[in-house]
């Protein structure tokens, strides 16, 4: 679904920042993606050959043992294609909320959907009688939900599609539902530590189901928040001026938001709450290849899923055998981050 801005042709405008696709950065985008690919299959606590294992994902002869394509294709490989399209995810819908809010520390989180999906995790492993196959559709609900109570409050306010209020909307029902979560937390203490065990992200997967629930709302996401990022480019400019342009900035953000927090919801549901990628990953891009949407939407997906594999790697071997939380290395890494890209925006605008 595109947006239709009416006279406005991206084409003909001299937009601030806008930059061509270059086909060097694609290129050096997968080519990212495809070695941090091969890193997360190859490597582990059994080791395999790199290009025996490349042949074999290819369909040529490699050599390799029943056993070592079982490890391959029943526990790394969907563990990395999950981190690929859980990064994907966060990094675009990142990249299109700040382009939709006109806010440099935007990430898919400012709606409330962190907020809602670990309200709902934690209800589901509260009761107790909820499965671990569970945790992921109440964590997706809550998410939805906390985005839903988001518009429903901006709405009360009289403008409900405009970014301020959608912002300040947003931090009110995250905090209500983070509240929620703490008093459910203090009923059921025992599940204490299996809440924040998921709160601090996970890519731990049994097979490939994690994969196919997330698959079809990435896609989704991803087509939409695609097919808009010539639109992206006049919503920065703001809203009087984009609505001089022909383009309604409600509609457009709604649909874009919407979209965005739809892949985001889903992604939080079966990776559990994994920080800075919406950051990192969009500002990296535009540090390296320019600024304009046309660019940063593509690139931040191709350079989030590999982030998040290599950061998945880092998670699985640093402590081997043990495992840390991939929050925590991506908040090893976003936390400076953050504060280096507030300090150049408030820089910017002094």
């Amino acid at each position: 679904m595109t947006v239709q801005a009416g006279p406005v042709s991206p084409g003909a405008l001299a937009l601030p920042g806008l930059t061509r696709l270059r086909v060097g950065w694609v290129l050096v985008g997968l080519l990212v993606m495809v070695a941090a690919v091969v890193a997360g299959v190859v490597i582990g606590p059994v080791p395999l050959d790199p290009f025996a294992v490349v042949r074999d994902l290819v369909g040529l002869d490699s050599g390799l043992s029943d056993s070592d394509r079982t490890i391959i294709y029943e526990l790394r490989l969907p563990r990395v294609v999950l981190a690929m399209l859980v990064g994907a995810t966060l990094a675009i819908s990142g990249a299109a909320y700040q382009g939709a809010f006109g806010n440099p520390l935007a990430d898919p989180y400012l709606l409330g959907v962190a907020a809602g999906a670990g309200l709902g995790a934690t209800v589901a492993i509260a009761i107790g009688g909820a499965r671990p196959i569970h945790i992921p559709i109440y964590a997706f609900v809550g998410a939805i939900v906390a985005v839903g109570l988001t518009y429903v409050v901006g709405a009360a306010a009289g403008r409900g599609g405009s970014a301020t209020t959608l912002i300040l909307s947003g931090v009110a029902v995250a905090s209500f539902m983070t509240a929620l979560q703490t008093f459910v937390q203090q009923r059921y203490q025992e599940t204490i530590r299996e809440v924040y065990s998921w709160i601090l992200g996970r890519l731990t997967t049994a097979g490939w189901g994690e994969v196919l629930v997330l698959l079809p709302y990435t896609l989704l996401a991803v087509t939409v928040l695609l097919a808009n990022r010539w639109v992206l480019d006049v919503l920065v400019l703001g809203d009087d001026e984009a609505a001089a342009l022909g383009l309604n900035p409600r509609r457009t953000r709604l649909i874009i938001v919407v979209a965005a927090s739809l892949g985001t919801a889903a992604a939080v549901s079966v990776s559990g709450l994994i920080g800075f990628v919406g950051v990192i990953v969009p500002h990296t891009v535009r540090l390296l290849a320019g600024t304009g949407h046309r660019v940063v939407l593509p690139l931040s997906l191709l350079f989030g899923a590999g982030f998040l594999v290599v950061a998945d790697l880092i998670a699985r071997m640093l402590l081997a055998p043990a495992e840390l939380p991939i929050g925590v290395i991506t908040a090893f890494f976003g936390a400076p981050f953050f504060a280096l890209v507030l300090h150049l925006s408030r820089r910017h605008l002094t």
